[in-house]
Parts: C-alpha cells; structure tokens; sequence
C-alpha cells in the first residue's frame, strides 16, 4: 500500500533550531517516519542548506522567509507545491490562507493549525491585523481538519466560525534537567537555585517591559531573560534601557539545547509572560522540568498549567510574589503540580500520536 505523503507548510522547516514549530516538525517526522513520507517546506535562511533529507523527510527549499511579510508568498509557494506532490497539507500558521480555496482545487486533504491568535499581537499594524483576521477565517473556512493547541483556542474558533477542531498541543519533555557547571555560574554570574529564568521572542504582548520592571525593583531576585534583543529597535531599547541593572541579565538567543537547558533546569522560578497565543511551547517546556512557574494571568496560560501555578497580572502583583516567594507555603507543590500535567498531557508520544489519527 501507498504510503501518504505529507506536506509541513509554514515553519522555518528543517533542521529546527528552537521554538513551538520547530519542535513539532522535528518530532513529527522523527516519531512518524514509519508511518509516513515527508517533505518539510524550510526557508532558504535556515542553516545547514546542504540538506535534502533530514530524519527521512524531503527537504524543499523555498526563497523566502518564513517570518514577517515574506511568509505570505512563502506559504503559497510551499502550498502550491505541496498541493501537487503531497495527500495531505500540513499547515502551520494561518498568513498563506488566502490561497486555500485554489488549493482545495486540488482535492488534496488540509490540515490547519492556526496557531494562538496570530493577528491579536501588537506588533502588527492594522491592516496587518485585519489581513490576518481574514486569512484566519478563510483558512478554517477552507480545511479538512482544524487542530487547536488548546481549549480556549477550540471555544474561540467554534464561537468565532462554528467550527469544530481537534485539540493537539505541545510536547515538552525532551528538555532536560542538565546539572549547573562552576564555569556557567560564573560566566553568567549566577548561582544555581538563586535565580529567576525566561525565555521568549522580545515583543509587547509578552510582556517584558513589566517584568523587567518588577525584578528592577527587586533587586535581592536575579532576572535571567534570553531572547531575541537585537531583532526590532523594541528590544534594543529595551535591553539599553535596563542591561545596567545587575540583577538582570539580558541574553542574546541560545540555539545550544545543553546550555538552555542547564540555564532553564536550575532556576528557582519560570516567569512566563505571554499574553497572547494558546499552548506556549516554552511554558510547557518549563511545566517539563517541573519548574515552580510565575504567569500571567490569562485564559490561555490558565488552562495550560491547570489553575495550578501562580499568576499575576501587573507589575505589583508579580513584585509582592518575588517579595512573598520564600514564605510561598506551596512553592515546592507548585513544581510538582507542573511536573504532573505536563507528563499526563504534554509528552511528544502523545503528541504525535494524535497527529497520526488527523493525518490518516
């Protein structure tokens, strides 16, 4: 018997660095080799060009980037070809949407995974939003299956279109607890257990501007944030702004899995800041290694960690936790709690075994 052939659309492709798509794709094509063909749509921006087959899956290279306003033409290359050689289409992220109804033409099955919201985040101009809020409604118009990474994503698209989807996160778990090395404690001046750690992309709708300012005005809590500073002139100002500060330490993106790992597994707390989106891959990552989490206070994050970690919404709300944490009475129940959702619900096995069921 034929075996289907898939198309992953909309990431940066193969190989991954880090990140929620990328580690997806990674684990999709490694866990499901057996079961399927792939062919990974990647931009020609990603590392390692010389590729053509990465965990069994064909590599197409496509000349545009997969991020900003190149990832509407990126996408509906990826589509059209896709459409031709593959069963079934994998997309990843709703900016190419606008061409499905061409594609349908192909009789070819769709998958979709909007992703959290695209068009809410604030770095969008307006009719950047609106462009996206569109494509959004004709992608889940227009698709065979739609998957929700959670399940305020799975309410908002039956209320927002009377769609049904099938909910699939995130896996988590193969982040590991790695043990702090004397020389990365002085290299970042940190002691292990005695710091706070996140990482993210550095926009607004993270909220990184008021958590740098409550650990300002913390100064006895150290801040580790690695992230993206030098990408837009909002992060550069921003690590200008409060890189004088020595109890932040403001670091430049880490694609080396050991190294995130050792900063991130011995961290006394996970503040997580991200207002926008569903199931956040760095949170359940951090839920992984059975982290005691600070997140802000929204439906999305609520529903990931179960009502189970503390939250804040304001810079107040998140200062009186740093002041209060060592007399937190349920601090070490907390990272146990994360610990247990996250085994029960954000495995890779998991994972990829529900995406197995879409595809076939």
């Amino acid at each position: 018997m034929k075996r289907k052939v898939i198309g992953i659309i909309g990431t940066n492709g193969l190989p991954g660095k880090y990140g929620g798509w990328d580690q997806l794709v990674i684990h999709l094509t490694k866990k499901l080799q057996s079961d399927f063909d792939f062919i990974v749509y990647t931009s020609y921006t990603n590392y390692n060009p010389e590729n053509t087959v990465i965990n069994n899956a064909k590599i197409k290279k496509i000349k545009f980037k997969a991020n900003g306003m190149q990832s509407i033409p990126y996408d509906i290359m990826s589509l059209f070809h896709a459409a031709r050689h593959c069963d079934v289409l994998f997309l990843c992220g709703t900016s190419g949407c606008i061409a499905l109804p061409l594609i349908k033409l192909f009789r070819k099955k769709i998958v979709l995974n909007p992703d959290g919201q695209e068009w809410k985040r604030d770095k969008w101009s307006k009719p950047v939003q609106w462009f996206l809020k569109a494509s959004e409604r004709v992608g889940v118009k227009n698709s065979d299956v739609v998957v929700a990474d959670n399940k305020v994503i799975k309410n908002y698209l039956l209320a927002e279109y009377g769609t049904q989807s099938v909910e699939i996160q995130y896996g988590g778990d193969h982040v590991l607890r790695v043990e702090m090395s004397t020389q990365t404690e002085k290299r970042y001046g940190i002691k292990k257990g005695e710091y706070a750690f996140k990482v993210c992309r550095i926009v607004p709708e993270n909220n990184i501007e008021m958590i740098l300012e409550a650990f300002k005005e913390s100064p006895e809590m150290v801040l580790v944030l690695v992230g993206n500073w030098e990408f837009s002139e909002y992060g550069k100002e921003l690590k200008e702004k409060y890189s004088k500060y020595l109890n932040l330490k403001l670091l430049l993106p880490i694609y080396e899995q050991n190294l995130l790992d050792e900063l991130r597994s011995n961290c006394d707390i996970y503040v997580h800041g991200h207002s926008v989106g569903g199931t956040n891959p760095s949170l359940v990552e951090a839920m992984n290694l059975g982290l005691c989490i600070f997140s802000y206070d929204v439906s999305y994050n609520r529903e990931t960690t179960e009502n189970k970690a503390y939250y804040f919404s304001t810079k107040n709300e998140l200062k009186d936790l740093l002041v209060h944490y060592t007399t937190l009475n349920h601090k070490n129940e907390c990272a146990a709690n994360m610990l247990e959702v996250a085994k029960r619900r954000y495995s890779w096995d998991i994972i990829t075994t529900k995406y197995k069921e879409v595809f076939t």
